[in-house]
């Protein structure tokens, strides 16, 4: 069982950082240029945390949380590895790799998380801080890990934080703050520039439709306002279809599923956003009820692969430089069949 020696892995972290305390006071005492670091207080969906001292050696768990200190400079001492869309079967998406030769870093501690946190893991790698903005932490995932490292969860809803808030909340746990609002400018601007050069996608009403069940079409199911590929429709110029808005409202969850035979809610949607093939179109084409959804009609859908330019759909500080002239590019081509 993973927790059975986490406390006396724990305690061993704990000695080990002490005992180097003192090979590393002078270093890490007010910096070079003599500025204190202030303890920052977080309050999130799962607690309060508090962080007394700048944080030297960092660690992420869940989807993405190591792309924020990676693109502030910082190598994490350990993250989760990729676990969807990495084709080459190394733990790691492409502009994480692209990132960690820039900063001329070695590659992490890949936790493997497809059986959950590997707490023992993440002790083993003793660290300051434990990022974890955008999760699904449980509140026992995180009282756990809370005994290796002060935590920084999500803000409201497992899975529901936005790209933004990913940023500023793992930023506030680096002492970091304004360098993440930095990057936040710096992506929005990128973005509006690579929207401006698809104006026919403003207007659009778009709804991500989540792995669909070819065999099966009695009912779909979506993302929601709350998921972050369904939020990145707004920064890309588009809109959220009306119908996906008023279905989200009251719920946390980050997607529903509805009975095709009220696919006729559906008829605001300009462009469907999917994961799969031309089989999926196929189907959903020769289906009588969801065949009259507009976006269907028109074949105004995205087809997303299992790739990286699928996971990149998911907007994440580094994935989004990454593939923002790709999907938008998609989106136009699907666009231009709406009628």
């Amino acid at each position: 069982m993973r927790l059975s020696r986490l406390t006396a892995v724990t305690a061993a972290a704990l000695l080990t950082v002490g005992l180097s305390a003192c090979a590393t006071s002078e270093a890490s005492t007010d910096d070079a240029a003599g500025s204190a670091f202030e303890p920052i207080t977080i309050e999130h969906a799962l607690g309060t945390t508090t962080i007394e001292t700048k944080p030297e050696r960092v660690a992420t768990v869940n989807w993405a949380n190591h792309e924020v200190p990676l693109a502030l400079g910082i190598v994490p001492v350990g993250m989760a590895a990729a676990n969807y869309g990495d084709d080459d079967g190394d733990g790691l998406l492409p502009w994480v790799s692209e990132k960690l030769e820039e900063l001329g870093g070695e590659t992490p501690v890949l936790f493997d998380e497809n059986d959950g946190i590997d707490f023992e893991a993440v002790a083993d790698t003793q660290p300051d801080v434990i990022l974890a903005a955008y999760s699904g932490l449980t509140q026992e995932d995180y009282d756990t890990l809370s005994e290796i490292a002060p935590v920084v969860a999500y803000p409201e809803t497992a899975w529901g934080t936005s790209w933004r808030e990913m940023i500023e909340l793992n930023a506030e746990g680096l002492g970091m703050q304004q360098e993440g609002e930095e990057l936040i400018a710096d992506l929005e601007s990128e973005m509006s520039e690579a929207a401006a050069k698809h104006p026919d996608l403003e207007g659009k009403n778009a709804m991500f439709l989540t792995h669909v069940d070819t065999t099966d079409l009695s009912e779909v199911s979506f993302y929601t306002t709350k998921d972050t590929r369904t939020m990145f429709f707004e920064d890309l110029g588009m809109a959220v279809a009306g119908s996906v808005k008023n279905a989200s409202e009251g719920t946390d969850k980050f997607s529903l599923t509805q009975s095709a035979e009220q696919a006729d809610a559906f008829n605001d949607v300009d462009v469907i956003v999917s994961y799969g093939g031309e089989e999926l179109v196929t189907a959903l084409e020769s289906d009588p009820l969801l065949s009259q959804i507009p976006a269907v009609a028109n074949g105004s859908i995205v087809l997303l692969p299992d790739t990286p330019l699928g996971t990149a759909a998911n907007p994440t500080p580094l994935a989004i430089s990454w593939v923002l002239d790709d999907y938008l590019t998609l989106l136009s081509d699907a666009a231009a069949k709406a009628k």
